[in-house]
């Protein structure tokens, strides 16, 4: 069965502006990414709550902001090249659509959030992108929000086709009052993981000490760095393993460990790094970053990385701990790319509608973190 030729529309309170998109995730392929239709599209880096301002600053910073006249035209539609999908649109449509492209630019960061604490309230920590559709005298005239409609979309990155040999890292430590020393040895099958899989980390210890080790830990820390604005890391650990596994003075031991990283059992913490979400989905830990050559870091919100920890505890008269990082990558798999020839020929609107349509009148515009800018997502006509 073919896929379904979905578009994303939504329309502002008073009618007069109305946007249709093909799709909601854009991909970052580090050299290039997806064209989108817009009106206007904007980054924005979100570090607090829009009421937590300090002498008139807010805690948000535009990373990017582009506006395009849409109406008059300013080229002759007809002269335009189109895409398949905005050929249909506009036969469907009519007169009263005007396409156009826009290309993201190759150095704004991927669509993140850090996760709130149950208790929070609020938009969280993160980076937004927003298309947005008004009508107004002039660009810079101010905007009503009846004439105005706005739409979350996502930036977001795969992992990469082809990828390096596995991790290994190794270290060796002497001890006073000890002859020979303490071999660890750490490695991974890949360097890349996806979502929800496994990870078995291979732990080779020489134990030529005299010294016992008393428990091997094992975890899997999220490290999330924010170059914006203070170039701050934080650690959270999302995995944990505390094997209890000894290994006596002059023994060796080779051992497989399997650790998985999940949102699930980590709802309830607060500060760890999520995927950007649309609303009515649900998301995942961050993808790791993955950074062209030659862009600023300073202009990329958050960075995001993984590593897996290896910790012994060595016995004696003073506990001492041996430990290892071993970096590995997590990320989604590049879905299988659907040729526009083999999408179904009928298109299926998705419509974002709001409270007022309900009889509910209320200002349903502010949107909430990553998420889409309606209350419900019904499938609409076809």
């Amino acid at each position: 069965m073919s896929p379904k030729n979905m578009i994303y529309k939504k329309t502002c309170k008073d009618k007069s502006v109305g946007v249709y998109m093909g799709k909601r995730d854009f991909v970052d392929r580090v050299d290039s990414v997806d064209p989108v239709v817009f009106v206007t599209l904007s980054c924005t880096f979100r570090y607090g709550r829009d009421d937590m301002d300090v002498m008139g600053i807010a805690f948000r910073r535009e990373l990017y902001l582009s506006t395009r006249q849409v109406y008059p035209p300013l080229q002759d539609r007809e002269k335009g090249i189109h895409t398949k999908v905005q050929a249909k649109l506009l036969r469907k449509l009519g007169n009263n659509a005007y396409p156009f492209f826009f290309e993201f630019p190759d150095n704004l960061p991927c669509s993140v959030a850090l996760q709130p604490a149950p208790h929070d309230v609020g938009k969280q920590c993160a980076v937004e992108f927003e298309v947005k559709a008004f009508s107004a005298e002039s660009q810079d005239a101010k905007v009503c929000k009846r004439s105005t409609v706005k739409l979350m979309i996502r930036k977001v990155q795969y992992a990469p086709e082809t990828e390096g040999k596995g991790p290994s890292v190794e270290t060796t430590r002497e001890f006073v009052m000890s002859d020979k020393p303490l071999h660890v040895k750490a490695s991974l099958d890949k360097e890349v993981y996806y979502h929800g899989e496994p990870i078995k980390v291979h732990v080779n210890i020489t134990n030529n000490s005299s010294k016992n080790i008393k428990n091997v830990i094992l975890s899997v820390d999220q490290v999330a760095t924010v170059v914006l604005y203070s170039n701050d890391s934080y650690m959270k650990c999302v995995d944990l393993e505390e094997s209890g596994d000894s290994v006596s003075a002059g023994a060796s031991v080779q051992k497989v460990y399997t650790l998985l990283p999940l949102l699930a059992n980590n709802r309830e913490r607060r500060g760890i790094v999520l995927d950007g979400k649309l609303k009515h989905e649900d998301t995942n830990l961050a993808s790791s970053s993955i950074i062209k050559e030659g862009v600023l870091k300073e202009v990329l919100g958050i960075i995001v990385s993984y590593r897996i920890m290896v910790k012994l505890i060595v016995g004696g008269l003073a506990s001492n701990e041996v430990g290892l990082e071993v970096p590995f990558k997590l990320m989604h798999p590049k879905p299988d790319t659907v040729k526009e020839s083999e999408m179904e020929e009928e298109m299926v609107f998705q419509e974002f509608k709001r409270s007022y349509l309900k009889g509910i009148i209320g200002d349903d515009d502010e949107e909430e973190g990553n998420v889409s800018g309606g209350d419900d997502i019904v499938p609409k006509e076809k």
